[in-house]
């Protein structure tokens, strides 16, 4: 049955998404939903992705909770940049920082998570050196971001993911 569909979970969401999108339960959509689902998740086994190993779920929420602080916390900053623009004595500026983290699933979320948030973004990630570089917006102290972006987030994508 595995070879069949080697990803059961996977089809089935990927069906019912197309059936989402498509706002129409016919046969002719359902059919075609399940061969493209199925193809997909069969593409998927060519691909070899690595297994993921998820461990401390508690660390996983407190994590999701600092995350969604900190979005919130941004938005707010970013929305007081936009409303005030007379002020001159903003800076925006580019961030390197090194990451001791190498799980690609960790690197994921880690991606995720600045894009996420307003007032950063994921630039470049340099897997020579295992150094990320970032785009702030409003730059005061590039070691304060590389003490955010390694204690708060990557020491907990570690306890999760390695």
């Amino acid at each position: 049955m595995r070879r069949v569909l080697p990803h059961p979970l996977l089809t089935a969401c990927l069906l019912v998404m197309w059936l989402l999108l498509n706002q129409s339960l016919t046969a002719g959509s359902v059919i075609l939903g399940g061969v493209l689902a199925l193809g997909a998740s069969r593409a998927l086994v060519r691909l070899e992705p690595p297994r993921a190993r998820f461990r401390r779920p508690g660390v996983a929420l407190q994590l999701a909770f600092i995350v969604l602080r900190d979005i919130i916390r941004s938005n707010i900053a970013v929305a007081r940049i936009i409303l005030r623009p007379g002020r001159g004595d903003r800076r925006s500026g580019f961030v390197r920082i090194p990451l001791d983290m190498r799980d690609p699933y960790g690197l994921a979320v880690l991606a995720c998570i600045i894009t996420a948030t307003p007032g950063t973004i994921w630039v470049e990630y340099d897997s020579a050196s295992r150094s990320l570089l970032l785009h702030i917006l409003d730059l005061i102290d590039e070691d304060a971001w590389a003490r955010i972006i390694k204690g708060r987030y990557e020491s907990r994508l570690m306890e999760i993911f390695e």
